[in-house]
């Protein structure tokens, strides 16, 4: 199929029809994801602690408690993630195409 400067190549679905672009797909690890989420859980910690009181007599101190969680498992998201980007930096692949470390 020959193309010119502005047609993009089509794949058929069905009874649709899709242009596919030329664009490079992202390289995308999850840490900055993992650190802007975590970030955020730890501002809504920060921002709650002077409200201590009033959410404790409103049964509402578990939102306190929440962000609490979300920060914890951000921080193991987080290792998790840098680790998994360190492991596939340094992944090779064999002539099989088996992986190797």
């Amino acid at each position: 199929m020959e193309l010119s400067g502005d047609q993009h190549p089509e794949h058929d679905v069905g009874r649709s029809l899709y242009a596919i672009a030329d664009v490079e797909p992202l390289d995308v690890d999850g840490v900055r994801t993992m650190e802007v989420g975590t970030a955020l859980w730890l501002v809504g910690f920060v921002a709650l602690l002077p409200f201590y009181g009033p959410l404790q007599d409103s049964g509402r101190l578990w939102w306190l408690w929440t962000c609490m969680a979300g920060l914890g498992l951000g921080l193991f998201g987080l290792e998790y993630c840098r680790r998994r980007r360190t492991r596939a930096a340094t992944s090779v692949t064999d002539a099989g195409g088996r992986r190797r470390t």
